[in-house]
């Protein structure tokens, strides 16, 4: 009897598996690095694809903690912006229309109809660019670090000249480590610096554009719902702006976190990205 009762029993479900891949699309600037991570259940129950941008003088990299836990029902991008980590570089005159006209490129080597779309600082930026340029592709945004610069911050933004002495680096290293967001560690901290001195003078020069941003003029014009992600760091007074400025938005107050949030509790990043995406 007890042999009957162990026959009838339903296998148990298993925990689908998360492949995590690097790999190069083609743009009009050149290859763009991505990683992907993306579920065993071969696409076919899949969620929305979500595609990341990240900030000014990083990479795809700064996603890589969060890829496992949003990769076991959909498939998730990081792109290498042109001219960072390993993706080949735009011309010296390239602007944030041109990124956005790269990652549209990507988007379309991987014929994809609906994508969900998370930016960082400038990857906000030009996330929001996309969702105006492909309103019908674009289905959600997540937003964090959203720039909405007064014309005098702006200019102490971009007044950081390069020392030859290295000096300029010495204080951008001790500046980040004294930003840093509880639970970010030392090496998460060293990784995206790594990214930053590799961007170079392309990192530099997305900075520049996104603290010019027009966010109160083009912010207006995303149709999207979209989620502005409110954390302890330098973007803390420009959240409000941003969820202002957003016509279709609300505004999730994150305050127990700061700069390396994904890094530092990449399960609680998870879950806000299924709340709002999968609702």
């Amino acid at each position: 009897m007890i042999q009957a009762k162990n026959r009838n029993r339903l296998p148990l479900p298993q925990p689908a598996t998360v492949h995590i891949r690097r790999s190069y699309a083609e743009s009009r600037f050149g290859q763009i690095h991505v990683w992907t991570a993306y579920p065993s259940g071969g696409g076919f129950d899949e969620r929305t694809p979500l595609l990341c941008l990240h900030h000014a003088g990083g990479s795809g990299r700064f996603f890589a903690p969060m890829l496992r836990e949003l990769g076991t029902d959909r498939s998730v991008y990081a792109v290498d912006l042109p001219g960072h980590g390993t993706s080949d570089a735009p011309s010296a005159k390239s602007s944030l229309a041109d990124l956005t006209s790269a990652v549209g490129d990507f988007l379309d080597s991987l014929r994809l109809r609906t994508v969900d779309v998370f930016g960082y600082q400038l990857g906000a930026v030009v996330s929001a660019e996309l969702a105006i340029a492909r309103a019908q592709q674009v289905r959600r945004l997540m937003l964090w670090g959203v720039p909405g610069y007064a014309a005098q911050d702006r200019v102490a933004v971009l007044a950081q000249p390069m020392r030859e002495d290295g000096s300029d680096v010495i204080e951008d290293w001790r500046r980040a480590l004294e930003n840093r967001g509880p639970g970010t560690s030392v090496a998460a901290v060293a990784d995206d610096f790594s990214d930053r001195l590799r961007a170079g003078s392309v990192g530099a020069r997305a900075a520049a554009a996104v603290a010019d941003y027009p966010a109160s003029e083009r912010l207006p014009l995303v149709r999207q719902q979209s989620l502005v992600m409110r954390l302890k760091d330098e973007f803390w007074d420009h959240a409000p702006r941003a969820r202002a400025s957003l016509s279709n938005s609300s505004m999730l107050d994150l305050s127990e976190y700061g700069q390396g949030f994904i890094s530092a509790a990449p399960q609680r990043f998870a879950a806000v990205a299924r709340e709002f995406l999968d609702r």
